[in-house]
């Protein structure tokens, strides 16, 4: 069957006219195009720019942050919120188990951070070194143990580092660590270090002498009452010593609790090492509870979200 074909003469004016109406449309076209374009990427930039502001506003910030000390490299981890309608937040310094800095104290700056402040894990071996077996982290833990002094310095450059950060109020600064790092918090209060709260979460109690002219942090200990790894001798010594300079410290003692009790991987790790540890979760909730509430008294901040 013949298709219907329109013929048209090649000079006639409705061809001219037909080519000057395809001409304008494809200019128009063309035009429509590149505004097409244009408004595209200004969306785009727009977008990237809002989602920009969100991440900065609405998201937790977290990241590995170096600083040194005694001529090592550190490296940190920072948490923070920047959706609160203050513009200074308390920090918190966290230091670790002696296993190092690992996603255990990673999660824990987090929760802190969730609650409003701004948290710093403290690097206490250098490069980020963290231990595979307790062999390894007796060798990385010792020399903190043996030197104090150089332990301070460590755990000072993590300090000044806290504080210089644009987030944080300086003058609201509190120091939490578990195990080791329970010792660590403990000997640079003692040593002198001026900071608004200290928490020690199953951490050993012998460290360096209390000196009363030396030691103005608040404290609170929380500890594991069935810790075979801090004998009843060290408890009732450290209360003596404490007592007898008249510091402000308050001892919490939690039924059943073993060392390491708010780890949840600490009944693993015992059973794998053949260590005395293991996971007490109603020890863990109510340690966090009473420290949250130890916050409260002494940084006097309360979260207020924006």
């Amino acid at each position: 069957m013949a298709e219907n074909l329109l013929i048209i003469p090649k000079n006639s004016n409705f061809v001219n006219k037909l080519n000057i109406s395809m001409k304008a449309m494809i200019l128009i076209s063309i035009i429509v195009s590149i505004g097409t374009w244009s408004c595209g990427n200004t969306a785009k930039k727009a977008n990237e720019s809002q989602q920009e502001t969100v991440e900065r506003t609405d998201s937790l910030v977290k990241k590995p942050i170096k600083y040194t000390a005694a001529g090592d490299t550190m490296q940190g981890y920072l948490a923070y919120h920047n959706n609160t309608a203050n513009t200074k937040k308390p920090g918190v310094l966290v230091v670790h188990e002696w296993w190092g800095l690992d996603d255990y104290t990673r999660h824990r700056v987090e929760q802190l951070a969730d609650l409003g402040y701004v948290a710093l894990a403290v690097d206490m071996y250098g490069h980020g070194k963290t231990a595979a077996n307790p062999t390894e982290a007796m060798a990385l833990a010792g020399p903190n143990y043996q030197n104090p002094q150089l332990a301070k310095e460590r755990f000072d450059a993590a300090l000044a580092q806290l504080k210089s950060l644009p987030e944080v109020d300086s003058t609201k600064i509190a120091a939490i660590g578990y195990c080791f790092g329970g010792s660590m918090v403990l000997n640079a209060a003692k040593l002198g270090d001026k900071l608004q709260a200290v928490v020690s979460f199953h951490g050993g109690l012998k460290g360096v002498p209390a000196k009363k002219e030396l030691l103005s942090a608040p404290i609170l200990i929380c500890h594991g009452a069935a810790d075979k790894n801090i004998p009843e001798a060290d408890v009732q010594q450290f209360r003596k010593e404490l007592d007898a300079i008249g510091a402000n410290y308050t001892f919490k003692a939690y039924p059943g609790a073993t060392h390491a009790f708010t780890n949840p991987a600490a009944t693993a790790t015992g059973k794998k090492f053949n260590l005395p540890i293991s996971y007490n979760a109603a020890a863990d909730t109510a340690s966090w509870n009473d420290m949250k509430a130890f916050f409260a008294t002494y940084l006097e901040y309360r979260y207020n979200p924006g």
